[in-house]
């Protein structure tokens, strides 16, 4: 390992965001000491060129600082979901941690991560914004696709926002799914791609039914107000279009700056092929 280069801490959740972050950080220099949560990262991240691989479970914030402290980590980077329902699930939390859960008032994302960033940064390890390597994959202001909404399509979109925001201020999810002008569905716990399934599958019930609704669903994904672009930041991925298509969604609008795109222009390519439009504003 070469003293000569800046180290960086990678707290490795699920998905490709932290595979990303880490062939980045590495493109820019940095020596990268990753702490992967067993629960939840890939084995991938094992095979990138890391300088240290750590696997740790999700209730070892102990170890976690412990392993930074050991390796010289002072700055760090948190990137890839770890599953909200994952804190309440079977770990067990270390003392720190639990001392941590009990001191929160509400158990939001933004709440706990929040505490942990500040327990981190008391013992010397400040966590640092996770799409300061990747803003070339922050989504772009306008159309992306080939198709723009529709009409409709647009109404529900801004319908969607003025819901979502309204709900993000209690960081209760950050994607709802609507058909005209109709809330189907908010992500809670589960998550983006589950509360779109989730969607598809009421529409699907209401198959054998007189419906004025519109089987066709838009996706509104936003950032929280304050957006605090060191954790939770939203992403979409390639699942996030198969999932669409799966559940019959035509439209996903998003935060221009605020949303990565985690496959780049692939994702755009997969949308244009299931004719489904993508807007940031």
């Amino acid at each position: 390992m070469s003293a000569s280069k800046p180290r960086l801490g990678l707290i490795a959740g699920n998905g490709s965001f932290p595979l990303l972050v880490l062939d980045a950080a590495r493109a820019q220099g940095f020596d990268v000491i990753v702490v992967a949560i067993q629960e939840e990262a890939s084995a991938e991240i094992g095979n990138r060129g890391a300088s240290a691989v750590h696997w740790l479970s999700l209730g070892e914030l102990s170890k976690l600082i412990d392993t930074f402290q050991r390796e010289g980590v002072t700055r760090a980077v948190m990137a890839g979901q770890v599953k909200h329902k994952q804190i309440f699930s079977s770990i067990r939390p270390d003392w720190r941690l639990a001392k941590l859960l009990l001191s929160l008032g509400t158990r939001s994302t933004d709440s706990l991560l929040g505490a942990v960033a500040k327990v981190l940064a008391d013992e010397g390890i400040v966590l640092e914004n996770s799409t300061s390597l990747l803003e070339p994959l922050l989504a772009k202001s306008g159309v992306l696709t080939k198709r723009a909404p529709s009409d409709l399509e647009k109404r529900d979109v801004d319908y969607g926002r003025a819901v979502a925001r309204h709900l993000a201020q209690y960081d209760i999810g950050q994607t709802v799914v609507i058909a005209e002008a109709a809330c189907v569905a908010v992500e809670a716990m589960e998550g983006t791609d589950d509360a779109i399934l989730r969607a598809g599958q009421i529409m699907a019930s209401l198959e054998s039914d007189p419906s004025t609704l519109s089987r066709r669903l838009t996706i509104v994904k936003i950032a929280k107000p304050n957006q605090d672009m060191r954790f939770d930041v939203p992403v979409i991925g390639l699942g996030t279009v198969a999932v669409m298509k799966k559940a019959g969604a035509t439209c996903l609008a998003l935060d221009a700056g605020k949303c990565l795109l985690l496959d780049g222009g692939a994702i755009i390519m997969s949308a244009n092929a299931a004719g489904i439009a993508i807007v940031a504003d």
